[in-house]
């Protein structure tokens, strides 16, 4: 009876229970299902436990059957944590004066710069995309000007690299960066560095002992926002790598399309899935001791 006297309650959740079932829990169980099953001959799934789509993460099968130690795909997640990594410190490095500007201008501007960040997400990312390989191939808009008034003899190799990928990376996830640091520094009382400056702290101690420190929590965050989709990103490496770039989302990508080997690209996504959840637990704890400082 009491069950059924507290059941009404419970039934507004049901729609929440739903999407969360719906939307998120059952793809998650499907892919980490799959990632245990054996791969079928012509695509798809063969319902056999297995767990040959993870060791093909280190290692290959010869002709007999016997495993050999394969770097291939190591190499592919080390290089994504690696770009991940450089591009939200990159992130970071820019986005941080780019706030602390926004941040310290009149209220009456602050609108104006925001919207000038936010004016990329306006425009699909194929297509800016795209735009940058304008820019960056040979015959782009940047070696032409550096030919044009004789910098260079001949054009740089600016596109179909490393360079090329983390430009790709930059440029897309920075305003992930710009918006929480500049939403803690526009909460931040500015009569600290003043008081500050009464104590005779110059203007680097006053960046780097009261400003940054205040700033860490939007700092974090925006770590978190560029650090995650970043990792899994396919189309910068896809088109401004030319495919000499692979990561992460480029490999999923390529397990469920043109080699149909769902188990192996489900198994990637696990393992994605683990390397997000570990970063996001060690920003949280950071998060947590700059909390307690703070």
């Amino acid at each position: 009876m009491r069950f059924l006297k507290l059941s009404p309650a419970y039934l507004l959740l049901l729609p929440f229970f739903i999407i969360m079932g719906v939307f998120f829990v059952m793809p998650l169980f499907l892919i980490v299902a799959y990632s245990f099953m054996a791969a079928g001959p012509y695509g798809g799934v063969v319902h056999q436990f297995s767990l040959d789509a993870y060791l093909q993460i280190l290692f290959e099968k010869d002709f007999d059957g016997n495993l050999h130690f394969s770097p291939a795909y190591l190499e592919v997640f080390l290089r994504s944590v690696k770009l991940a990594g450089v591009c939200t410190l990159l992130c970071v490095l820019a986005g941080f004066p780019t706030a602390y500007h926004m941040a310290t201008r009149p209220p009456e501007k602050r609108n104006l710069w925001i919207m000038l960040v936010t004016i990329p997400f306006w425009t699909n990312l194929l297509i800016r995309t795209y735009a940058w390989m304008l820019v960056l191939r040979n015959e782009g808009l940047v070696n032409n000007f550096l030919l044009y008034f004789g910098i260079i003899k001949e054009p740089l190799p600016l596109l179909y690299n490393g360079f090329a990928v983390g430009l790709g990376l930059l440029y897309s996830y920075l305003p992930f960066m710009i918006l929480p640091i500049y939403s803690s520094l526009e909460r931040m009382d500015w009569r600290l560095t003043e008081a500050a400056a009464d104590l005779y702290a110059g203007r680097w101690q006053t960046l780097f002992r009261v400003t940054i420190p205040l700033a860490m929590p939007g700092i974090i965050a925006g770590s978190v926002l560029v650090f995650i989709p970043a990792i899994g990103s396919f189309l910068a490496s896809d088109l401004l790598g030319g495919g000499k770039q692979m990561m992460l989302g480029n490999l999923i990508q390529l397990q469920f399309g043109f080699s149909r080997n769902w188990p192996f690209g489900a198994a990637a996504s696990v393992i994605l899935m683990a390397i997000v959840m570990l970063g996001m637990m060690l920003m949280a704890r950071k998060a947590k001791d700059v909390k307690g400082l703070v």
